[in-house]
């Protein structure tokens, strides 16, 4: 597990980016090789707020990507459960997800994976905890009878079986959440901490969301920010593309 601390939201967010990047460049993607980028799920797509627009909007559009290799839950199916099933199945013919990027709450929920979700869970419709719903209102023009109180979410289960996952932790209102991912145990009322057990977890944060950890902890993490720092270096992952 690493922990990447860097000193506010931009530069936690650009270092994000830039790893990114460089794992896709030293994939190598092709027609018959796919890069699988998963993401967190949300709201019907015809949705102003929902999860499809939004990242159409500030993703999808600027990038050069066949629309037919965007794959986002559909939360207007006619059979719920059966879109989920269609998900995983679609994740498993695409021979998994390389790199899972996703948030998490000030409750330390993963996805929709609220407190008490099960650890080894699948894509699967979830009732949305009442902070949860507090914390989308602002999308919602502060009506909490607009915002949604079920959604459609990838499981837990299913982010622990992408090959890497990198989570982003930014603020002072998730520095508990933060401290319960890293030095407490697993438990599945904080979902975020299952990915201690992961092969390959990235935690990027911002100094704000440290608030909480020991001293100790954050001086260690932050002793190995010049070999962190060589994963966003452009040259490495040049470098990696020639060989």
């Amino acid at each position: 597990m690493r922990l990447v601390i860097l000193d506010n939201y931009d530069l936690a967010s650009e270092w994000a980016a830039k790893y990114i990047r460089n794992r896709i460049v030293q994939f190598k993607p092709s027609a018959d090789r796919y890069f699988t980028l998963g993401l967190p799920t949300g709201l019907p797509r015809d949705h102003p707020e929902s999860y499809h627009s939004y990242m159409w909007n500030n993703f999808f559009k600027y990038i050069d990507i066949d629309p037919a290799n965007a794959h986002i839950l559909d939360g207007n199916a006619a059979d719920l459960q059966k879109e989920c099933e269609l998900f995983e199945q679609k994740i498993a013919d695409a021979r998994g997800i390389e790199l899972f990027v996703g948030g998490i709450g000030p409750d330390g929920h993963i996805a929709f994976n609220e407190p008490g979700s099960s650890l080894v869970s699948r894509t699967r419709v979830k009732t949305l905890a009442q902070d949860t719903i507090l914390a989308n209102a602002r999308f919602f023009g502060n009506d909490l009878s607009k915002v949604p109180t079920m959604t459609l979410t990838v499981g837990v289960g299913t982010v622990m079986d992408a090959r890497e996952v990198l989570i982003l932790i930014t603020g002072a209102h998730k520095a508990f959440a933060l401290y319960k991912a890293i030095e407490e145990g697993v438990n599945h009322m904080w979902t975020v901490s299952a990915f201690q057990q992961h092969p390959r977890t990235i935690f990027v944060c911002d100094e704000d969301a440290t608030l909480e950890l020991r001293v100790k902890t954050v001086k260690y993490f932050q002793g190995l920010m010049h070999v962190h720092n060589k994963l966003v270096d452009p040259l490495h992952s040049i470098r990696a593309y020639k060989d």
